[in-house]
């Protein structure tokens, strides 16, 4: 009988991923770079652009957990990092493993990949063959440039590791007054019972965090609002805002606010550089949450108050999302029918309305008078 040879499909929808990683680099990586550093295989043989946000949704993780990770990998070889003049992250190389004979030396043909800023606004292609030559020599030159995010080594142990807490310090923790009311509006905010491990995150919050009751509450509702229960999520959140060193709810509002990309579209939208004030958000968050409009909608309405007035246009706006409510605005098509019905009630206003004689004295009530009856009257006496 003949023998076979297999051909194998060269399938579009597949990644393929080194032999060599793993072998010597898979064991040594937790949940959050395996993630990262496949996706990035992923993104890069599908010549598609993507964000480090785009990254922290996609997997839930925060953009910090993404940055570490591509530093993880970065000291590992695996990839190298280009940075701006502001050291902003524009650029991802990653090496070909299959050009490696021994682990922790760098390929010298390396593929490219560029993300897009977290705060950008449109998507950066992969560059073509020569920017990925020209991005390599950028890359071999990094280290030199920003040594703090290049240099290999051991990380420093963080501030904030999270102990063992004992099943007397969790009885301990929930003895407390105090602790009753705030786990109670956890559980408020989750939608049940928490776990003896959810409490224990908690204490960690207080314990280690140095996190009041107020800030608690406030992260809690920050994850849950973006419909994040989990509480390694909030957790990763918590740990984010302690090394930025965030201690009260106002300070991790406006910190927020800088990163939520429908915050930023909404006050730019509306000619805003600044971070909003409370007021401000409060508007927001009726016309996201209370009103429930998707942002093609805040946004009509934004770009119209901007025609219309260069002062108070969070109250403006405000007028006109509350009368698209009123009438069951759901989607930017439904607005067209409601313009369309406006100016239709205008043109039957200015056909209807009586059309004024050229007599100067047309401003005064004019009477009708019957003057054969008159006579008729005058006639009779």
């Amino acid at each position: 009988m003949a023998r076979l040879t297999i051909y194998p499909d060269n399938h579009g929808d597949s990644t393929a991923v080194s032999n060599l990683f793993i072998d010597e680099y898979m064991g040594d990586a937790n949940d959050a770079q395996l993630k990262v550093y496949l996706y990035l295989l992923r993104m890069m043989n599908a010549h598609q652009a993507t964000s480090v946000s785009d990254i922290a949704d996609k997997f839930n993780h925060t953009e910090k957990d993404v940055l570490r990770a591509l530093k993880y990998w970065e000291k590992q070889c695996l990839l190298s990092l280009d940075y701006d003049g502001a050291k902003n992250l524009v650029g991802i190389h990653i090496h070909d493993l299959g050009q490696e004979s021994q682990k922790g030396r760098k390929s010298q043909t390396p593929s490219s990949f560029v993300p897009v800023p977290s705060m950008a606004a449109a998507q950066i292609p992969a560059p073509g063959p020569a920017a990925a030559r020209q991005g390599a020599a950028d890359s071999a030159d990094s280290s030199q440039r920003f040594p703090e995010e290049t240099a290999a080594g051991p990380q420093e142990p963080s501030p904030f590791e999270k102990p063992s807490y004992s099943a007397d310090q969790l009885k301990e923790f929930k003895n407390r007054q105090e602790t009753t009311q705030l786990l109670f509006v956890v559980e408020s905010y989750i939608g049940k019972p928490l776990t003896p491990s959810e409490i224990k995150t908690i204490l960690y919050f207080t314990d280690m965090l140095h996190f009041s009751d107020d800030l608690i509450d406030y992260l809690i509702q920050y994850c849950v609002d973006r419909g994040k229960k989990d509480f390694k999520y909030i957790e990763r959140v918590a740990v984010n805002w302690a090394e930025a060193g965030i201690t009260t709810p106002k300070q991790a509002q406006k910190s927020a606010s800088r990163y939520d990309k429908n915050i930023y579209t909404i006050m730019n939208g509306l000619g805003k550089s600044n971070s909003p004030t409370a007021k401000e958000m409060e508007f927001i968050t009726r016309w996201l949450k209370d009103y429930g409009f998707p942002m093609d909608v805040i946004i009509e309405a934004c770009e119209r108050t901007v025609l219309a007035t260069d002062k108070h246009r969070f109250e403006y706006a405000e007028s006109i999302l509350s009368s698209w409510k009123r009438q069951n605005v759901h989607h930017k098509s439904d607005i067209q029918g409601i313009d369309d019905m406006y100016q239709q009630r205008r043109k039957n206003t200015a056909s209807s309305a009586p059309r004024q004689s050229g007599n100067r004295f047309n401003q005064f009530t004019q009477n009708n008078y019957d003057f054969a009856a008159l006579e008729q009257e005058l006639v009779s006496n």
